[in-house]
This record gives structure tokens, sequence and C-alpha cells, in this order.
């Protein structure tokens, strides 16, 4: 008798719905800290660091299903890449509406002097306008459309993504010269891209 597949438990109905609940646990919690003024002396910067925050631990959390299906052999993990990458997309859209709502006010002529005067925001958008791209191709009629190997081209570009998003961090913290959470991210994207390398390497 053939063994059950290893995470069997992932393509059970509720995987989905559960995986979606966790995703938007720290929405609910910003929302509630928000109302209970629970966010610090400065709820503003606190919300656009908490949502650029949660953006990298989502991507992190998409880039790694890959490696770590192969390395568990837990093919059903595949079924959750595409609900990660659209969160990783909803918490940059929400890092970017706190940011161009406190600190520009939804002044599209600042906002446009500010992508201008500081590095580490135009970094901020190139990265987002390529999320744009990947979540708005994710679906299957995309793919169909696209055809399968220019799709996956396409979805590459979610590796530049996970450069600009750590280059875009690494320049927001230099200010303040404080690299700890700067490192860890690195670290982690580094070890998820080097294991992709080694996979195109040994394929």
């Amino acid at each position: 008798m053939a063994a059950a597949p290893r995470g069997r438990w992932l393509q059970h109905r509720a995987a989905k719905p559960l995986l979606f609940t966790l995703c938007l646990l720290p929405l609910a919690w910003l929302v509630y800290g928000a109302a209970t003024d629970g966010l610090g002396a400065n709820p503003a910067e606190a919300l656009i660091r908490a949502t650029g925050d949660w953006t990298l631990r989502l991507l992190c959390l998409a880039l790694a299903v890959t490696p770590v299906r192969i390395a568990l052999g837990v093919p059903a993990l595949a079924r959750m890449r595409r609900m990660l990458g659209l969160f990783t997309f909803f918490y940059a859209a929400l890092h970017l509406l706190c940011y161009a709502w406190f600190d520009m006010g939804f002044d599209a002529a600042e906002i446009a002097r500010d992508i201008a005067k500081r590095p580490f925001i135009l970094v901020g958008m190139a990265a987002f306008a390529l999320l744009l791209l990947l979540a708005a191709t994710s679906f299957n009629r995309a793919i169909r459309w696209l055809g399968g190997r220019r799709w996956q081209r396409l979805h590459r570009a979610v590796y530049l993504v996970a450069v600009l998003a750590v280059l875009h961090f690494f320049w927001m913290r230099a200010g303040k010269n404080d690299f700890a959470e700067v490192a860890v991210y690195a670290a982690v994207l580094a070890a998820l891209l080097l294991a992709r390398v080694v996979r195109w390497r040994r394929t």
C-alpha cells in the first residue's frame, strides 16, 4: 500500500482559509492598536514601519515555499505560495498607503519630489511596481495568456523585488545607524536566493 504523501493536511479544504486568517492577524493587531492608542507616541510611524516589516516577512515566507517544499518533500506546500505572494503585495500596498497618507498627505507633487530626493523611496517604489505587476499576473488566466514559460520568467522578478526591498530597508535604517534587523532579512533572503541558484545549477 502506497504511503500517504507528506503534508497531506495542506490539501484539506480548511488549510487555505486558515492561512488567510493568519495573514490577516497582523492587520487586525494594527487596527486594534490604532483604535486603542496602543501604537506608541507616534502611531503613524508605527503603522508605516509595521506594514513594511510584514511585507518583508511575508516575502521571505513566499520565497521559502519552494526550497522548503523540495527539502522536506511536501509538494502540497506549493498551494500556499500564491496566497503568501498576494498578501506580500497587500501589506506592501498598505505600507505605501500609510506613507502617502501620514507622511505626504496624499500630495502627489510632494510624493514625486520625495521620490526624486530620497533614493530609498525610489527603490521602494520600484519594488512596489514590480510587486503590482506580479500580483496582476498571478492568476490562472494570466498564466494561460502569457504561457507557462514566459510567466515563469516574469515571476522570477520576485528575487529582484527581494533585493530592492532589503536595499530600501537598509537605506531607511542607515540614517539611524541601525542595521541589526536589516542583517537578519538580508541573511534570510541571501540563503533563499542561494538555494534557488543551487537548484538551477543542478537542473
